[in-house]
């Protein structure tokens, strides 16, 4: 994977998508057209954090290389380098696998 040139702003992430699933779990092999895209994938980069009233920065919950699980439409799908990301804000993950 080539370096990302990007610092996302604020409470924003940048998302490298997993893979989508070549078959189900009854074995059947997934054409280009039926497979899903994976609401799943893993933290390259984040912001400083969200401004606060008082001038302060919120530390945000996430963390590089974390792998998150994210709502189906969240963020913006970003292309650098030939390889595709997604910057989306902290509040559209829903959760970190561990």
């Amino acid at each position: 994977m080539a370096k990302l040139n990007i610092k996302p702003l604020g409470d924003k992430v940048i998302v490298k998508r997993t893979e989508a699933e070549e078959t189900t779990a009854g074995g059947i092999v997934l054409p280009d057209s039926a497979k899903e895209k994976p609401k799943r994938g893993v933290v390259l980069a984040i912001g400083n954090g969200r401004l606060l009233d008082d001038g302060t920065r919120s530390d945000l919950q996430v963390k590089k290389n974390d792998e998150v699980l994210f709502t189906s439409y969240a963020g913006t799908e970003i292309k650098v380098n030939g390889e595709e990301y997604m910057i989306m804000d902290e509040s559209d993950i829903l959760g970190i696998f561990g």
